[in-house]
Parts: structure tokens; C-alpha cells; sequence
């Protein structure tokens, strides 16, 4: 089948930009906002405004050193999760702690690294006995 000058590119759409999508995208890589704002007539500054403001889990924030509001409490198990080093699986793409990737498998999709594979398949140590 040819196609002539009439024919035109049929618009497809991607599930990727849903809000889902977008929301998760935000949290994950964060958003920061710096804005410098004065208001000055005939050259003199009657007003200025400074305003700084950051959108991300707390994962995020914490891997990027943000301050959190004073009171948050970084005792709890859920914000040690949050802030033990993760990194995505090559296969599936989703966050795990760096350590069980390595060493074991992704939780999501069981995709294990060299490492973990040779650490399964390394011979057991021998040791010398007197008996």
C-alpha cells in the first residue's frame, strides 16, 4: 500500500502521559521552583520577593540534602526506608535498595545482577582438619 500527498500521520497516544504518570515522574525527580520577584518604579525597588519551593517524595528530598519543616520526625522505620540508597533495576526499572540488587534480586521481577549470580555459584571454601 502507498501513500499519496493526502494521506496524514493519524495521531497515536501513549499511556505514558497519563497523570499517573506524571505525578510519579514529579515525586521521583522532583521539581524545584526559584523565583526572583521585585517590583521597583522610576528605578527605585518598593518590593522584592524571594521564593524558593520544592516538590518531591521525601526520598528524593532526602537524597538531595532539602531541609524538611522543622518537627518531622527521622526516627521512624519509614523514614529510614525512604533514605537507604535505592537504585533501579535494569530490568523492570523500579526502585530497590542497592544492596539487594547486588547481592540477591530485584523484589518486582527477580532479575539478578552478575554479582548475585556468582555469588550462588562460588565454591565453598575447604578447610584442612586434623582428624
Amino acid at each position: 500500500m502507498t501513500s499519496g500527498p493526502g494521506d496524514a500521520i493519524q495521531p497515536q497516544r501513549s499511556r505514558e502521559g497519563t497523570l499517573v504518570h506524571v505525578v510519579e515522574t514529579l515525586l521521583d525527580k522532583g521539581l524545584v521552583l526559584n523565583a526572583d520577584i521585585m517590583v521597583s518604579v522610576a528605578g527605585v525597588e518598593l518590593l522584592g520577593i524571594r521564593i524558593r519551593a520544592a516538590l518531591a517524595s521525601f526520598e528524593t528530598a532526602a537524597k538531595y540534602g532539602l531541609e524538611f519543616p522543622a518537627g518531622t520526625d527521622t526516627d521512624t522505620v519509614a523514614w529510614r526506608e525512604a533514605i537507604e540508597t535505592k537504585e533501579s533495576c535494569p530490568e523492570c526499572g523500579k526502585h530497590s535498595p542497592v544492596d539487594q540488587l547486588l547481592e540477591q534480586s530485584c523484589p518486582w521481577c527477580g532479575w539478578q545482577s552478575a554479582q548475585a549470580l556468582a555469588g550462588k555459584y562460588q565454591p565453598a571454601e575447604v578447610t584442612d582438619s586434623d582428624d
